[in-house]
């Protein structure tokens, strides 16, 4: 018994690490999971499916009784230990950066294209 409470918890956990770190609002790991399938890696992704399978079947007493615990387990650290490392500060400064460069590169490419337009026309 105190392994399938574990599941549980551990299920409560990852559920909770979506919310803090990728802001995925939902109730139950499946949505949760299907919502941040995009910002996870495919081998994080698949093992939490794993995780969102079992889910049903770990709120059932019988149907508990035949879940791979230690699988599970196993699938559980993996996908806490990703989403654990994940750094919200250097996301946002991505995400800055890579903003900043796109506007960067969309004002020389029109400078580039004016000076060019002015030779064309004779004004340099």
């Amino acid at each position: 018994m105190p392994q399938d409470t574990d599941i549980q918890t551990q299920i409560a956990q990852t559920i909770q690490l979506l919310r803090d770190k990728l802001g995925v609002r939902d109730k139950t790991l499946t949505a949760s999971v299907k919502k941040a399938k995009r910002q996870l890696p495919r081998r994080i992704y698949k093992q939490a499916m794993v995780l969102a399978q079992a889910e049903q079947m770990a709120a059932h007493p019988k149907l508990r009784l035949v879940l791979d615990n230690p699988k599970l387990i196993q699938a559980s650290e993996e996908v806490q230990k990703h989403l654990g490392g994940i750094n919200l500060a250097d996301r946002r400064m991505g995400w800055f950066l890579g903003m900043l460069g796109g506007l960067t590169f969309n004002l020389l490419a029109f400078s580039a294209l004016l000076l060019i337009f002015m030779l064309w026309q004779g004004l340099i």
